[in-house]
């Protein structure tokens, strides 16, 4: 398990590369709310003939620290003055997508990699909407898996909001050993099953996902700050973009990953049949054909 320092605080990171192979581009994962760099895997080791694939957990989020969790190793202090200015410098981070974004800038510089692929899903596709208008210059192309613009209602979203803080709050750890648990838990999100594996992966994420992480990035994703950010956002993209949604999906609906890819020309729209919030696990063979045909990439091997 790798980690590295991120503005102060401790970061997972891996990589997935084909054997013997270099110098290929960089894609870089990122994941959605509650979640990890785990479900990326699949979907990563299908693209690593033409990619180098770095996947990363965000801040507060599988296996990186949250803001509460002083790094232990002492590079991540090297070029703070002292134990204070760093405990200072970490309680300065925000909960805000224009932070994680900067999150995903200090990560890459941190790796040395100058211009990279993205592969962003859900939440996390609102931080590399944030990363391409901030740092167009790093990146070759981006795709976006269940993404989109929406209308900001005061009534739904303070519902939202409670709802999601109750979910937040009571996550106990004898939960995943409840049978089918991970079923009911994965119901909302899905159209198609997925296997096993990958539903107690979720539902595992999701209970160890830092508390303050987990609640506020509820508040700053789904606010009337976003739904009036989010749109601008959308129209500047300069960046050659692929936006993909998912046909039934419940928690960003196909509509609003059609109306944000109507802002801007750069970005091409596709939707994916039969698949709900996942569909690169939902449908893997459809999601990848569309990927390959927007980085124009050769079909696979046999």
């Amino acid at each position: 398990m790798a980690y590295i320092p991120v503005r102060g605080v401790e970061h997972y990171y891996e990589w997935i590369r084909t054997p013997g192979s270099e110098g290929k581009p960089v894609m870089v994962f990122v994941h959605g709310w509650a979640g990890s760099a785990r479900y990326w895997q699949s979907t990563a080791k299908a693209l690593s003939e033409q990619f180098d694939c770095l996947l990363y957990d965000m801040r507060g989020f599988g296996r990186s620290h949250g803001k509460s969790a002083l790094p232990k190793d002492s590079l991540a202090v090297a070029d703070l003055q002292s134990p204070q200015e760093q405990s200072e410098a970490i309680a300065q981070l925000t909960y805000e997508m224009e932070d994680y974004a900067e999150d995903l800038a200090e990560l890459l510089d941190a790796l040395q990699l100058k211009r990279v692929y993205l592969n962003a899903h859900s939440m996390g596709a609102s931080v590399a909407t944030l990363f391409l208008n901030r740092y167009p210059e790093r990146v070759e192309r981006a795709i976006l898996t269940c993404s989109g613009v929406f209308e900001y209602e005061e009534k739904s979203f303070t519902t939202f909001h409670k709802f999601g803080g109750y979910v937040v709050k009571f996550r106990p750890k004898w939960l995943g050993k409840i049978p089918f648990v991970d079923q009911m838990f994965m119901a909302r999100f899905l159209h198609r099953p997925i296997p096993a594996a990958e539903r107690r992966s979720f539902l595992q994420d999701f209970l160890v996902a830092d508390y303050e992480a987990a609640l506020n990035t509820i508040f700053t994703s789904v606010s009337k700050a976003a739904a009036e950010l989010m749109p601008q956002e959308f129209a500047r993209l300069t960046v050659p973009t692929l936006l993909v949604a998912g046909e039934y999906d419940k928690i960003i609906p196909a509509q609003m990953g059609r109306q944000a890819a109507a802002m801007s020309e750069k970005v091409e729209y596709a939707l994916i049949p039969n698949t709900a919030h996942f569909p690169m696990l939902e449908d893997p063979d459809t999601y990848l054909q569309r990927v390959r045909e927007f980085l124009q990439l050769p079909a696979p091997k046999a």
